[in-house]
């Protein structure tokens, strides 16, 4: 894994607030790969451009050597 300050800083990068950024940095320091996992439930079939914005975050933490979990629902877009 990266080393924590350029971790952090890619973390950081286009994000307005981290929080709580203090566990975050925490966590960074284990130097164990987090699971980030996210899950989206869409209101239509397609994904759209709106999602890029947090698939490249996901990418970002993907780089950094921790493990993502993206799950499409079908509930709502059914």
């Amino acid at each position: 894994m990266a080393n924590l300050e350029t971790a952090l800083a890619e973390i950081k990068r286009g994000v307005d607030e981290l929080i709580p950024e203090e566990e975050l940095i925490a966590k960074l320091k284990e130097d164990r790969p987090l699971r980030i996992k996210l899950g989206a439930d869409p209101t239509a079939p397609d994904i759209h451009l709106g999602h890029t914005v947090i698939l490249n975050k996901l990418r970002t933490f993907q780089d950094l050597g921790h493990d993502v979990t993206f799950l499409i629902g079908d509930f709502t877009g059914m």
